[in-house]
């Protein structure tokens, strides 16, 4: 599989088969992820990889915090401005509209979009997840340095035949987290990672791009 095509076939995949992932599968990705830009080499993400029994448990206490109402933990950093100004307003309505209208949800069916939220907790039934932490006393820099190590690991994981679905949902769960992982203080969890084989008969929910001209200008010599 070469470059584009990892790119293009790369989506947040919402459905996982059970099936189990080599370990060394997981180490070759992570070792070469590494290679990712880094601003001064910071190398800012730390990471932790769960499998087995261990994301078994985690699975099962974020869904009895579900089943209990529990609204979950206060964000440590915004997801989205609070005055989320257009264009990007409109894409992220439309965004949501498509997921839904793919899992044949309608935009009055509460309990249906909460279920599909809550999904989120159980990996969409992947086999591993990877979460991923940054220090609190890093910068902006640093946290886009952060999105490229992850898009590096999405792609290697494309060229292993695996799928992927970064989730900021796990944010909110982010004690229970850190009881399965124990990170040392200083670090906020920036989000999780499903991984896994796609699960077979899924419907795709690729999400629409903007245009190019919407968001790239090339000023010719």
């Amino acid at each position: 599989m070469d470059v584009y095509e990892a790119v293009e076939s790369r989506r947040a995949v919402r459905r996982f088969s059970g099936e189990p992932i080599p370990r060394e599968t997981l180490e070759r990705v992570l070792s070469a992820a590494v290679r990712s830009p880094s601003g001064a080499n910071l190398q800012p993400w730390h990471v932790y990889v769960l499998t087995g029994t261990p994301l078994s448990e985690l699975k099962k206490r974020a869904a009895e915090r579900v089943a209990a109402g529990d609204s979950g933990d206060e964000r440590e950093y915004r997801m989205y401005p609070p005055e989320l100004k257009s264009p990007y307003r409109e894409r992220r309505s439309a965004a949501a509209e498509q997921r839904y209208a793919v899992l044949g949800i309608s935009r009055e069916d509460r309990r249906s979009r909460e279920m599909a939220v809550a999904a989120n907790w159980d990996c969409f039934g992947a086999p591993a997840a990877l979460f991923c932490y940054i220090d609190r006393d890093m910068g902006p820099a640093q946290w886009a340095d952060l999105g490229m190590y992850l898009q590096t690991v999405m792609l290697l994981l494309r060229a292993e035949g695996l799928h992927s679905c970064p989730q900021m949902a796990w944010s909110v769960y982010r004690r229970t987290v850190a009881e399965a992982v124990s990170p040392p203080p200083g670090l906020i969890l920036f989000c999780g990672v499903s991984i896994g084989f796609e699960a077979p008969a899924v419907c795709h929910d690729r999400i629409d791009r903007a245009p190019l001209a919407e968001t790239v200008t090339f000023v010719d010599g």
